[in-house]
């Protein structure tokens, strides 16, 4: 099974400065790979790699076996692609942007299209220029999964969208992910909306891959741990322990290699009480990107 996309040692930048730096990633087909990070990581410049938007200074990427810079005609009626900065012919109204797109791709579905446009309560007559952003969002999707792509590349897809919309766009997604069997490649900071999409997640900083897992093995080895005690407190504490909080005699971090509650005893007082929670795939970002920017600071 080939990867969807494939990048290795992906390094892509503007001028003097790297916005991506050797970028190794493998997305099999049929999942949902979620790219996180803080502003400036270079998510959007690797989607930009990806879609052959810009060359890169090295390495590589590929996108359903073809290397991005050159992919052509027959590539892009596999692949779907939504930005919240695309550019789109507002002049035009919804039916006209159907009817545009349509002879483009060979394997448009017609009546996929017009189920998809009723499920979304989108009105045909209407400009683009006069819808709002939410019902903008939907038009545009509609246009890009029509003509049901192998692949689909989202780049802040709920950027502006109010909570209603949102909700209706991730039922929507959620949906059609389970009845089409495609592969999605989605850039977010709506990482609860993520989470619900997601069975993998790459999280980058400052130009590199911090870490590729899956979601349920990063929910398995994080957890949030409470500790309380009448003795004293250990003051060196395992590495991966993060983001430790203490309070008098309780002590708050999350474990980002949880294996038992006896692992964590080795390294308290005999008369610890232990309380462990799962953590949110928002949960567990908050406190990498915590770590991340300490780090930055320290440096």
């Amino acid at each position: 099974m080939k990867p969807v996309i494939e990048t290795e040692r992906l390094t892509c930048g503007y001028r003097h400065t790297l916005a991506v730096e050797n970028l190794d990633l493998s997305i099999n087909p049929g999942s949902v790979f979620a790219f996180l990070g803080p502003n400036g990581a270079g998510k959007t410049t690797t989607i930009k790699a990806l879609m052959g938007l810009i060359k890169p200074k090295h390495g590589q990427a590929k996108v359903l076996g073809v290397p991005s810079h050159k992919l052509g005609r027959l590539e892009f009626e596999r692949i779907g692609y939504v930005s919240e900065n695309q550019q789109q012919p507002e002049w035009m109204t919804v039916k006209q942007l159907m009817d545009y797109c349509r002879p483009l791709y060979p394997t448009w579905d017609n009546t996929f299209c017009y189920d998809l446009l009723k499920q979304f309560n989108l009105p045909l007559d209407r400009k683009l220029k006069h819808l709002s952003r939410g019902m903008k969002m939907k038009a545009v999707l509609i246009s890009s999964i029509a003509y049901r792509p192998e692949l689909l590349v989202l780049d802040e897809p709920f950027s502006g969208l109010d909570p209603l919309v949102r909700e209706e766009f991730i039922e929507g997604m959620l949906e059609l992910t389970e009845q089409e069997k495609w592969t999605i490649f989605i850039s977010s900071h709506d990482i609860d909306e993520v989470e619900r999409l997601a069975d993998t997640v790459g999280i980058i900083n400052e130009a590199h891959l911090a870490l590729t897992e899956s979601v349920e093995s990063l929910q398995l080895r994080f957890r949030k741990i409470e500790v309380t005690t009448k003795s004293d407190l250990p003051k060196n504490l395992p590495a991966e322990w993060l983001q430790p909080k203490t309070a008098g005699q309780r002590l708050e971090f999350a474990c980002s290699n949880f294996t038992n509650e006896s692992a964590l005893r080795n390294h308290l007082p005999d008369d610890a009480i232990i309380e462990t929670h799962g953590m949110t795939l928002r949960d567990i970002y908050l406190v990498l990107a915590r770590g991340f920017a300490k780090t930055r600071t320290a440096a």
